[in-house]
């Protein structure tokens, strides 16, 4: 099993260090690529360090903040090229619990896309503020009911693609960023027909660093969904 975890970063000093750590001990065969949107905090500095004694660790540093959904573009594409079986997407700021990587590759032997769901038991969300639990669980309700797409937990950043998901989708045509990227990445994939799973994760509010959302993200998933939504009924999603 070639598997790579996918960690885009902006300053995540604090985090990144004692993230590459946990999950290097934990899942011997990972390798892990962090992107880095030239973070003034020194994180790709720390990750460098890392690299000296770690030869699973791999960085590209980008000139500036680019967004997330074109880091995880030019992840995608360095699995491709270089022969991952396994590509997963995860945070630098323990919202996602290393501890449950190997999980996620695990359910990933049997199917094509696998979800680590917040809402697929209940609602497991730690340390949210309820306005922010209330946008976010009400988001997937919306995208559910606009695209008819079967996921509790669509704008999830913390999942695990099969390879042939990836090459499947022509990634220079991804259109949004943000949650809106995590959304048509799972609606390309549904549309497809590829096998998709959740499996239930507890999400835990960062304690170090600053959160990186804000509206221009929100509303960009707003709208995207109905862009999806005509692109599919035109037949001209791909």
């Amino acid at each position: 099993m070639k598997a790579l975890l996918i960690i885009p970063t902006y300053n995540e000093v604090e985090n990144i260090d004692r993230l590459l750590g946990i999950l290097l001990r934990d899942t011997a065969d990972l390798e892990i690529l962090v992107l880095d949107d030239n973070s003034p905090d020194g994180t790709a500095k720390a990750v460098k360090a890392k690299m000296a004694s770690e030869p699973r660790i791999h960085l590209i540093e980008r000139p500036g903040k680019m967004g997330l959904g074109s880091a995880y573009v030019t992840g995608f594409k360095y699995a491709l090229k270089n022969g991952f079986e396994f590509i997963m997407e995860m945070d630098a700021d323990f919202s996602h619990n290393p501890a449950d990587v190997p999980r996620l590759l695990e359910t990933a032997q049997n199917y094509d896309l696998v979800i680590g769901s917040r809402y697929s038991n209940g609602v497991n969300i730690v340390n949210w503020p309820i306005r922010r639990l209330l946008i976010s669980y009400f988001a997937s309700k919306y995208v559910r009911f606009i695209t008819s797409m079967p996921i509790k937990d669509p704008t999830g950043g913390f999942k695990c693609f099969n390879r042939k998901v990836l090459e499947s989708i022509n990634l220079d045509r991804i259109l949004s960023d943000g949650y809106a990227f995590q959304i048509e990445m799972n609606f390309r994939a549904w549309v497809q027909g590829f096998r998709i799973k959740e499996i239930p994760i507890i999400f835990t509010e960062r304690i170090n660093g600053v959160s990186k959302m804000n509206k221009h993200i929100v509303w960009e998933a707003v709208w995207m969904v109905w862009h999806l939504q005509f692109r599919k009924l035109l037949g001209n999603l791909h």
